[in-house]
């Protein structure tokens, strides 16, 4: 319980100006975020299995809902489409629950997450600079970020020097104390940033300030909308369904493995579709079990008990610290944004796939796709990139000619193995890949190929 407890209050700084940052990131008010860590945990300890995952706000939910609300932003308001679309998300998981669809997460390829991640990494990274610079710029809308980049552009001569420099001091600050693991690095420079904001009148300096926090009792209400409108949020909302479940289960599953610990992908659907439905009619976010949190609350988390010690600790910290959140410098916060970000900024993972030829071409072009299209249109090339590689790959015809290894019963492929035996009258082949019909008459031509290529077959 001692081990447990001490990981929940790990976890809780490290969620509290994540929270905060992830609702800067969707365009919310901060209490949304810290609304939905609470019940995201709640929720998961009571229904979920892994005792690692910790469910809250994540950043690449963030910025799909900030793109579903801009695709609506005509139809109703933003916090009604917010609550809207994390109702459909939610619903998703249920659906895929009872349809006990959890293998539907491995139709998103590793190679693709990577290149999608490192494209939203980037662009919300991009859309944090404005705050760095104390400027205000309009909205690129829910495309990419090449107009907002040529906007950037632009306004250099309006930069100010005040807000740039302490984003700087608080970035060099992050990537300093990341060399310490465990650190509690976000909280201490969210700490700095408010102890400054009470001694320095920094509005004063072009340096804006997080605001009043109003955090109240939630009361569950439905949102009010059309039978289009929720058609169209449905549409929109089954990217941030991917996305969560593809995310969650990559952490959750990660985790047990490297633990030893059994989990079940269908009953993590229904455990985060509940939570989500929670967060939906309680007016928070959308939640997943994000990387970095799960694996804070690895280092020491014996039990579920970690997520429950974590809520506890996030909702005395909301209650008795709100007007200290209300001092929180917007660089800071914009900094600690692109900090959360730093293992999805690194290209080594694409990189890597280039090096060694596995989906080189799918995972840049899912990164492109959010860069050029937008985070909610490239989530959707995304998968489709996923399953244009899966059709490919299963749909390849090539086979392999075997010979047997001499002194064994071993058959193994000719061109690794040039030194197998082989029966000139006989030919032993495999096909690379499951036959089905969309390769099976290729394979089948060229197996009879090959055999009456050899008129000792």
């Amino acid at each position: 319980m001692r081990r447990d407890a001490l990981a929940g209050l790990s976890v809780a700084g490290l969620l509290l100006p994540s929270a905060i940052a992830y609702a800067a990131i969707a365009g919310l008010t901060p209490d949304r975020a810290i609304i939905a860590s609470i019940i995201g945990l709640g929720i998961y300890a009571l229904l979920g299995r892994s005792r690692f995952a910790m469910v809250a706000p994540t950043s690449s939910s963030a910025a799909i809902l900030a793109a579903v609300i801009i695709s609506m932003q005509g139809t109703a308001l933003g916090p009604a489409i917010a609550d809207a679309a994390i109702l459909a998300a939610g619903f998703c998981f249920l659906a895929a629950a009872a349809l006990r669809a959890g293998a539907l997460a491995n139709f998103i390829s590793r190679p693709v997450l990577s290149g999608f991640s490192l494209g939203i990494a980037l662009t919300i990274t991009i859309k944090q600079i404005p705050t760095l610079a104390g400027v205000k710029l309009h909205s690129s809308g829910g495309g990419g970020v090449l107009p907002l980049t040529w906007h950037l552009i632009e306004a250099v001569p309006s930069f100010h020097v005040e807000p740039v420099l302490l984003g700087a001091a608080a970035l060099g600050a992050l990537g300093g104390l990341r060399r310490f693991p465990g650190f509690p690095a976000s909280a201490l420079v969210l700490a700095a940033g408010v102890l400054l904001a009470a001694l320095v009148d920094l509005p004063a300096h072009h340096v804006a300030l997080v605001g009043k926090l109003a955090l109240a009792l939630p009361v569950p209400s439905w949102p009010g909308m059309s039978l289009d409108a929720w058609t169209r949020i449905f549409e929109l909302s089954v990217p941030l369904f991917l996305i969560l479940f593809a995310e969650s289960w990559g952490s959750i599953r990660g985790l047990g493995l490297l633990h030893g610990d059994t989990v079940n992908a269908n009953r993590e659907l229904l455990a985060l579709g509940v939570a989500n439905l929670g967060a939906g009619l309680l007016h928070g976010m959308p939640v997943g079990a994000g990387f970095s949190a799960s694996s804070a609350a690895s280092a020491g988390a014996k039990t579920r008990f970690a997520g429950l010690a974590a809520m506890a600790v996030l909702l005395a910290l909301s209650l008795k610290g709100r007007f200290l959140v209300a001092l929180v410098p917007a660089p800071v916060l914009a900094c600690i944004v692109i900090a959360s970000l730093f293992h999805a900024l690194d290209p080594a993972p694409v990189l890597r796939l280039w090096r060694i030829r596995r989906d080189p071409i799918v995972a840049t072009g899912a990164a492109l796709a959010v860069l050029v299209f937008g985070v909610l249109d490239g989530m959707l090339i995304a998968v489709g990139l996923s399953l244009l590689a899966l059709v490919q790959r299963f749909s390849d015809s090539r086979i392999a000619t075997l010979g047997q290894l001499r002194g064994t019963h071993d058959f193994v492929d000719l061109s690794r193995n040039p030194n197998a035996e082989t029966d000139q009258r006989v030919l032993v082949v495999r096909p690379m890949q499951p036959l089905f019909f969309a390769n099976a008459e290729p394979v089948f031509t060229q197996v009879t190929t090959q055999a009456e290529a050899n008129p000792a077959t």
